[in-house]
């Protein structure tokens, strides 16, 4: 045991000064994972099918993210149903914040790290006309204690989806985007040092109206991760009805969370679960606990 000891110890030596422990951020929706008029009943009674919540349990428990952002979840029964089964690929998570929202199509975080704080952002305004609006799903602020030196922000969102509105679907989401940048800059002016990542279905492409307003139009105070396949891929929702597939989930950090992505490992996940599971693909980033060393590539911004 000594020796196995005194091993362990030079190989602790012997690592570089700029080495890191690493840690991992999944978002994902999981498409409608509550109680749903399933059968055509006129009844919203009908839970996701246990074929759809096995392929979801089975492609997170392929990438064990020890964060997980989650839109779409149902309420607190259906959020205990979706921890049941990411158990069943041995997955635990201690620490779950859930948001609850007036369409009970719900975000939470879940994680392997302690959740210090959080904030529900539940009474954002705006106006169309002389119709006064509130965010829908709202937006979910929690603090994540990584180690005890190294913390950051996780803010989850999604946006007003593409469902015709007389309002106009595509203004109801700028001004859902506009808000949440407006919760990011508040956010930013009480903390400028923290470490702050922004992740969700914001229903758009990155070259929207609403996409702008999130990142900021004037002063871009998020920068967009972009994760992409191996193979160069970046979509993460496919639209069966248009058979298209479009780029409408995102990482995006402000400059201090950027220095600590880990790009090579930031990620769409590929595997033909995602079609069993939902409309939406995971998206995963890495990040690293302590600055890069000089030279370190950092991602395009």
């Amino acid at each position: 045991m000594k020796k196995v000891l005194a091993s362990l110890f030079l190989i602790l030596l012997a690592l570089p000064s700029g080495w890191a422990k690493e840690f991992s951020v999944m978002t994902y929706n999981l498409r409608r994972y509550t109680l749903d008029d399933r059968d055509g009943d006129g009844r919203k009674n009908d839970p996701k099918p246990d074929s759809e919540c096995r392929a979801i349990a089975q492609l997170i428990g392929k990438v064990r993210p020890d964060v997980l952002a989650i839109q779409e979840i149902g309420n607190p029964t259906q959020l205990n149903a979706f921890a049941a089964w990411l158990k069943t690929e041995g997955l635990n998570y201690p620490h779950v914040e859930l948001l609850r929202n007036d369409i009970d199509l719900n975000l939470a975080v879940l994680s392997r790290f302690p959740i210090i704080g959080s904030t529900h952002h539940t009474n954002e305004w705006y106006s169309i006309g002389k119709a006064r609006l509130k965010v829908a799903r709202g937006f979910l602020e929690t603090e994540i204690e990584v180690e005890p030196d190294y913390r950051f922000r996780l803010l989850v969102a999604h946006l007003k989806s593409k469902v015709y509105s007389r309002l106009g679907q595509t203004e109801m989401r700028r001004n859902e985007a506009r808000l949440l940048n407006k919760v990011v800059r508040s956010i930013l002016k009480k903390d400028p040092d923290c470490r702050l990542l922004v992740v969700g279905d914001m229903n758009d492409n990155p070259n929207s109206a609403a996409f702008r307003e999130m990142t900021g139009k004037t002063r871009k105070n998020l920068f967009d991760l972009r994760p992409a396949e191996p193979s160069g891929d970046a979509w993460t929702y496919f639209q069966k009805s248009t058979d298209m597939h479009m780029r409408i989930d995102y990482f995006l950090a402000n400059a201090k969370m950027l220095g600590d992505v880990v790009q090579a490992k930031t990620t769409v996940v590929r595997d033909p679960l995602t079609y069993a599971a939902s409309d939406h693909r995971p998206v995963v980033a890495v990040f690293q606990t302590v600055e890069k060393r000089p030279g370190s590539p950092v991602p395009a911004r």
